[in-house]
């Protein structure tokens, strides 16, 4: 009775500090065979066979911009469209929404904005060891930095990117509009 009532405290209190330990409890109080590890049978001179995992489709993040220009200003339809047969009262009614729904696509999925605070014709200083991915000089560029110039374009930065992660087809990997059939 002795070791009975001994087992039983330690069981009670590796069950109360130990997870593992609770869980085969567990099991074994339901009645829940339990399961074994794992048993690798090696066959001499066979190599186990690695299984790829099915490729993840894929699609170019320019796809997937386009697409959403498309799907939520008709950029590319009004793009695609020839001019020609339209007047410029129309083409600029249209070109009003195209332009809007872009810029809404534009600051959801990136957040524009401008890169210097600083206006147009505002003096810029440029410093010592400057990012030229950062700022595009022109005119005459002589010397060594730092630099003193006359804002022409602020820049832009983009302050997030959201893209959509391609969860499609290959077929449609680089579908930018699915052909819309009306039945």
């Amino acid at each position: 009775m002795m070791r009975r009532l001994w087992l039983a405290l330690r069981v009670f209190f590796r069950t109360l500090f130990n997870g593992a330990v609770a869980e085969q409890a567990e099991r074994l109080l339901d009645g829940t065979p339990e399961t074994g590890p794992a048993v690798t049978v090696r066959v001499p001179g066979a190599r186990p066979k690695a299984v790829a995992a099915p490729p993840v489709p894929t699609r170019s993040d320019a796809i997937t911009l386009l697409a959403s220009l498309q799907r939520e200003a008709r950029f590319v339809d009004f793009v695609q469209e020839s001019l020609g047969n339209y007047s410029d009262a129309q083409i600029g009614a249209v070109a009003r929404d195209v332009h809007r729904g872009c810029a809404e696509v534009l600051e959801r999925l990136f957040a524009i904005r401008p890169l210097l605070a600083e206006h147009e014709d505002d003096p810029v200083d440029i410093p010592r060891g400057f990012d030229p991915g950062c700022y595009q000089l022109t005119g005459q560029v002589e010397g060594e930095p730092p630099f003193r110039g006359r804002l022409v374009h602020h820049g832009w930065r983009a302050t997030t990117c959201k893209l959509a992660t391609w969860s499609g087809s290959d077929a449609a990997a680089r579908i930018v509009a699915p052909a819309e059939i009306q039945l």
